[in-house]
């Protein structure tokens, strides 16, 4: 079995020069790593941006103590990040799984619908020249 910690504030945290070098090694081999029959279809994103009230609203509702990242695939084959919060134990905070859910109530929620580069991009920047 694996053992879970929550990592304390301030771990995740990595200089600007890092980020540029791994954002430049993912976008110059992303393609490299798919089959051939997948190439070019913009399967990977370089970024997905989300809108920050929504985490906001979701934090004053529910106690977490983290979020989890998962990669999640879509209907077209592209790639999508999944985040949902963590409680302090580990344990993803998950909502119902009712199809009647309302999707801001208190409780778990899931996010991803993010705007995905491409299509969708931001302005250039050291991460995204």
């Amino acid at each position: 079995m694996s053992q879970f910690m929550i990592l304390p504030t301030g771990s995740h945290l990595i200089l600007l020069n890092q980020a540029i070098e791994m954002t430049k090694r993912y976008r110059e081999n992303k393609e490299a790593i798919l089959a051939p029959e997948y190439k070019g279809q913009n399967i990977l994103s370089t970024c997905e941006t989300f809108n920050k009230d929504q985490f906001l609203a979701y934090l004053s509702k529910v106690e977490v103590a983290a979020f989890r990242i998962y990669s999640g695939m879509s209907d077209d084959l592209r790639i999508h990040s999944i985040i949902v919060g963590v409680d302090k134990d580990g344990k993803d905070i998950l909502p119902s799984n009712s199809s009647n859910v309302d999707l801001t109530a208190s409780g778990g929620q899931i996010f991803e619908d993010g705007l995905m580069c491409p299509p969708i991009c931001p302005p250039l920047s050291d991460l995204n020249p």
